[in-house]
Order: structure tokens, then sequence, then C-alpha cells
């Protein structure tokens, strides 16, 4: 095993901390609301987060961006945001930890 696989965070351990990025629109994490498709490390050792939107016209690309950089980036030496729009995301997306904070909020989902 090489010294840098040897020293990467868990993925699990990543999928944790992005449970405290939040969306602000619906102000429920984008693990639960499905909005992160996958993580994996690059050959050259940097974090790849896979994450869509809800719409690829949302303009919050910056804020979430900011979030994730808050939550990870004391976690790894390199990461890369990589925003995905296939397959786009729909409801059917959101945990079911998502589907009741949704309820908790007013939506009928």
């Amino acid at each position: 095993m090489s010294e840098t696989a040897a020293t990467q965070t868990p993925l699990e351990d990543i999928e944790e901390a992005l449970k405290e990025v939040i969306d602000p629109e619906l102000g429920i994490n984008v693990v639960d609301l499905g909005l992160l498709y996958g993580l994996h490390y690059a050959e050259d050792g940097a974090l790849i987060i896979d994450m869509t939107l809800t719409t690829a016209a949302c303009p919050l690309t910056d804020v979430l961006e900011d979030q994730v950089g808050q939550h990870v980036g004391t976690m790894v030496d390199e990461w890369r945001l990589n925003w995905v729009w296939m397959p786009p995301w729909g409801p059917e997306k959101i945990t079911e930890d998502g589907k009741e904070q949704m309820r908790a909020l007013g939506f009928n989902i």
C-alpha cells in the first residue's frame, strides 16, 4: 500500500462530514437529499466528490462548494468537486432521513 493510500481519510468519514453541508434552499444536508453521487480518490490522491443539484440552473453552486471546502478541506490535502448531471436528480434519491426532515418542514413527500 502506498503512503498516500495509507493516510487517506476513509470515505465513510468524508460522507459523514458532508452531512454538515446544508442545501441553502431546503435546509437539508446534501447526503440525505441524495445530491451526493459518489466519492473516490484520484490517482494523484485528491478526493473527488461527485455531486449534483436539484436543478442544473441552481445558482447556489458557489455556496455549496464553500460549505464542502469547510467540511472536507481539513480532512484531505486536496479535493475536487465534480458536478454530475446524469442521471438527473429526482425526489426518489432522497434518503428516508431526508424524507422525514422534509415532512417536518411541511413538504408532502
